[in-house]
Formats: C-alpha cells, structure tokens, sequence
C-alpha cells in the first residue's frame, strides 16, 4: 500500500503461478498448454478529475517472469494505454498516417518515420502557439495542450518559422508520356492470411 498522487491509496495484492481454464491453445504434442501467470488486483480510494463516482476494482493478468514483476510499475503502464491509443487514432485520422498506400516496407517505414515528426513538432510547438479553441473547448494552459489543439493554431506559426525552400518559379507543363506508350501495372502482393489449425482429440 502506497500513496499516490492522483488515486490516493493505492493497494496491490498479486497472486502468482495461477493459470486459467482454457480449451483454446494446445502444445505440440496435442494436450491443452498449461499458461501460468500473475493476477493483479488495484485498489484506489478516489478518481482523478471531478468525478464522485466510486472506484472500480482492477484487475490484471501478468505473464512475465515473477522475479522481475514490479507490481507499482505494471498497473502504472496499464493505465497509460489510453494515451497510446488516442495518439495512435490522432495518428490515423488527423496526420493521415494510414492513407498513403506504400508499396514496398522501405515507404512504410519512412512514412511512419515523418509521422512520428509532426507529432514531435507539435509537441514541441506548444508554447510557441496561441490556443484556438472551438467554442465549446475549455482553454488549456500551453504545457497541457494537446497535439490536436496545437495543429489549431499551427498555422499562425508558419510565417514566424519561415522555410529553407526558394518561392515558386514560372514553368511549363512537362512532355507528358509518349505518345503510344502504356503503363505497366504495378506489382500485386498477396494479404498474409493465417492458416486455420485443426484441433486435435485427446
């Protein structure tokens, strides 16, 4: 039992070498595997924010080895997947991480690469913005704004930035392709499809 900060009293129990009742995962040799793991139960006195409902016991599985399981640290990353995910999802929606259809692994990965970027720079941008909010946004104060509210307000900070590009110079429409000339269609690879497995009698 400790005190924490935002959840009061903290109490964690672990209960270890416990494994489930399952009929799913079989060994090589056709019996059901036997996964052993750790239950982890939290218990709060009170919730962030300015909510008065009460708190929820939680409960966790742990599948690593009990000598390294730091039971403070695993309900602590646990509850920072919240995080992960609404990252991920801004990613996805508002960075458009997900539209470019890359065709080689190379393209993905630089394509990840400039993602990971712009949520940097935005990150780092945060005292240099002013917060334009939407109407029926709270104000936040610049160390807690969030990457969404900061590409609000990104582009007041462009001009200030400046860019190492030269402005755009007149040109022509290029020759085009050949006449009589086609274009190969590009190369097609086949979706990874996992393979069913016969369950086996014993």
């Amino acid at each position: 039992m400790r005190e924490h900060d935002t959840y009061g009293m903290v109490q964690v129990q672990a209960w270890h070498r416990l494994h489930p009742h399952q009929r799913t995962y079989r060994d090589p040799t056709g019996m059901f595997a036997i996964i052993e793991g750790t239950v982890i139960r939290v218990q709060v006195s009170r919730l962030p924010g300015r909510r008065q409902r009460e708190p929820k016991t939680l409960w966790l599985w742990w599948t690593g080895p009990t000598d390294d399981c730091d039971l403070d640290r695993i309900w602590q990353v646990y509850i920072r997947r919240f995080d992960i995910e609404h990252t991920l999802r801004f990613a996805k929606q508002a960075l458009g991480w997900t539209n470019p259809k890359p065709r080689t692994p190379e393209q993905a990965d630089r394509w990840t690469q400039l993602i990971l970027a712009a949520l940097t720079q935005l990150r780092l941008a945060r005292p240099l913005v002013a917060d334009h909010r939407l109407p029926w946004q709270p104000p936040l104060p610049a160390d807690r704004m969030t990457p969404g509210r900061v590409r609000q307000g990104f582009a007041q900070l462009l001009h200030r930035i400046g860019t190492p590009a030269t402005w755009p110079k007149p040109g022509k429409p290029g020759p085009g392709r050949p006449k009589g000339r086609t274009s190969t269609p590009a190369a097609r690879h086949p979706a990874l499809k996992k393979q069913a497995v016969k369950a086996l009698n014993c």
